[in-house]
């Protein structure tokens, strides 16, 4: 295993060597760090889901570093694509479309669509470019676990298991990118890095089902962005409970009591606060707690996509308490 610098044209061209060979790079993206292979060599990306013990039923998101590429993954490409393309491309959005026949089912989970984006970081296209394919990858951590958001997270959550880890710095956005299918009417089956409303400022309405019977996107499993220490959804007027050490995951202010406390944005800028989301996360799962307490973010544009996390998060430990009993 070797971390490289993202901005060593070496670097690089070492990483790309391992992709065309059937391996699996971490990279940066605006988003987080996602763990790649390319998309279209089946075998590679099955080591995706055996590092990161990935259920196969849970499609990946495709990435390109030219809006043309998407010609080798989609049957078509129709006038809402071009248009959202044009506007929020490279950026952090999916859009999910018809797949060719050369894209593997275990890239779309056996779906007929595949997800693809263009991400907004130059280490992730100078990494595509240079492999001369499209790459498949999700978030480069242990299945269900915090979304990495440095070079070091990946290290952390994967260690030896990965081959290259190109360290390109913090993420500036954050959180997994918005995914938006268009296989028919739009409909948003991940919120994310681009706020559904500036969304709907191009193509129109979208429907806001976020429980598929199936999941259709990453992300759209219960047991998901979860830490190892209980998390729940703090309570207006809840008190902190007794005889446990008990951490405090902020919006804007903290709040005395609390053995650790992580603040999201001082300012209440949801930006600010979804670009430290998983980075706190990370910090109050290692400082040793009984349970996390996350206060409640406004529920608009990237608001949408923290209080997503946070209460797939807060479900996953329900569950596991209800087992337990």
């Amino acid at each position: 295993m070797a971390i490289l610098r993202g901005d060593d044209p070496e670097a690089i061209r070492r990483a790309a060597e391992v992709i065309r060979r059937g391996g699996v790079v971490a990279f940066p993206t605006e988003t987080v760090y996602g763990l790649g292979a390319d998309a279209f060599n089946a075998r590679a990306v099955a080591l995706i889901f055996e590092l990161k013990g990935r259920p196969r039923f849970d499609p990946l998101i495709v990435h390109v570093a030219d809006p043309e590429d998407v010609k080798r993954l989609w049957q078509e490409v129709d006038s809402r694509a071009r248009k959202l393309m044009e506007r929020f491309w490279p950026g952090p959005l999916t859009l999910v479309l018809p797949k060719r026949a050369e894209v593997p089912d275990i890239v779309t989970a056996g779906l007929g669509t595949v997800a693809v984006r263009m991400p907004a970081h130059p280490v992730a296209l100078a990494l595509i470019r240079e492999a001369e394919t499209p790459v498949a990858a999700p978030s480069a951590n242990p299945f269900g676990r915090l979304s990495p958001t440095t070079a070091e997270h990946v290290l952390q959550g994967l260690g030896e298991r990965v081959e290259v880890i190109l360290d390109g710095g913090r993420c500036p956005v954050g959180v997994e990118s918005t995914v938006l299918a268009l296989d028919g009417e739009p409909r948003l089956l991940r919120p994310g890095g681009v706020p559904v409303e500036q969304i709907e400022e191009v193509i129109g309405p979208v429907k806001k089902d976020l429980r598929p019977t199936r999941p259709e996107a990453p992300g759209g499993l219960p047991r998901h962005y979860s830490p190892r220490t209980p998390l729940r959804l703090l309570q207006r007027g809840e008190e902190i409970p007794r005889g446990l050490k008990v951490g405090l995951l902020a919006f804007k202010t903290p709040r005395e009591g609390f053995v650790r406390v992580e603040v999201l944005s001082p300012s209440g800028d949801l930006r600010e606060a979804a670009a430290r989301l998983f980075e706190a996360l990370h910090r109050l799962d290692s400082a040793g707690l009984d349970l996390i307490l996350a206060e409640s973010v406004p529920e608009e544009g990237l608001g949408l996509a923290i209080m997503d996390r946070l209460r797939r998060a807060s479900q996953a430990v329900d569950k596991s308490q209800r087992r337990e009993r």
